[in-house]
């Protein structure tokens, strides 16, 4: 009851952002950071801060100016290009990563949204497998796959243009699978528009939908779902 009381009880603020310090004791993990409209010096400013109180800082949408302004205080920082994000690790004591998730995309253009559900979820403690460039055009590449697919014990998919892969696949296996829309496509894509819809719309179960080119947010559906998946195996 203490530890409830205390996780909603710390916050610093900043001037130009208010930080919630004990967010990791409600959610598993700190308060994430988007670099996103914030100068490197302030994406600087807040990871120190988070940093004092966690020791793991993650950051999403981070260009190389946030990445060569933090690593002058952070040298062992790791930037993903494709994903534009940062993780800064200093724990002595790494957590141990938990199996199971299979992150799958449609086309080579949707990686770099592929690449943000990877990142963030072995941040995040997931161990994490991927299969890439099998959109629907290519039925073969998806049934060359189906063994190593429904080894997985959930799936991330993600897919623009139509976005028809995540209901195939889904028809296929018997786990969850988060759906990821990518603005990939043409001008009637709407910019992501119809493969978000198109995934909504899908009359296969077991899909959940996350917003557009969210890679980030199916990374951390999937460290939830997997942290719920140890304890159900913990409580037999």
């Amino acid at each position: 009851e203490g530890l409830k009381i205390l996780s909603l009880s710390s916050t610093e603020d900043l001037g130009f952002a208010v930080l919630d310090h004990n967010r990791h004791m409600r959610r598993t993990f700190p308060e994430v950071i988007y670099a996103e409209g914030k100068s490197p010096e302030q994406v600087l400013k807040i990871s120190e801060s988070i940093h004092q109180f966690s020791e793991i800082v993650l950051i999403t949408r981070a260009s190389e100016k946030h990445t060569s302004t933090l690593l002058t205080k952070f040298p062992t920082a790791k930037y993903n290009e494709k994903a534009k994000m940062i993780l800064i690790d200093s724990r002595e004591k790494k957590q141990k990563s938990i199996n199971g998730l299979l992150v799958v995309s449609a086309g080579t253009s949707d990686i770099p949204v592929a690449e943000e559900v990877v990142f963030t979820a072995e941040a995040m403690g997931c161990k994490t497998e991927k299969i890439y460039d099998i959109g629907v055009a290519g039925l073969q590449r998806i049934t060359n796959n189906l063994s190593k697919i429904r080894k997985a014990k959930f799936l991330v998919v993600v897919a623009g243009m139509d976005g028809a892969l995540p209901t195939v696949i889904s028809g296929l296996v018997s786990v969850p699978v988060i759906a990821v829309p990518t603005s990939i496509g043409y001008g009637a894509s709407f910019n992501g528009v119809a493969a978000l819809l198109t995934m909504l719309n899908s009359c296969v179960t077991g899909m959940a939908v996350v917003n557009i080119d969210n890679g980030f947010g199916a990374g951390c559906m999937a460290h939830r779902i997997n942290l719920l998946g140890e304890e159900t195996l913990k409580n037999g």
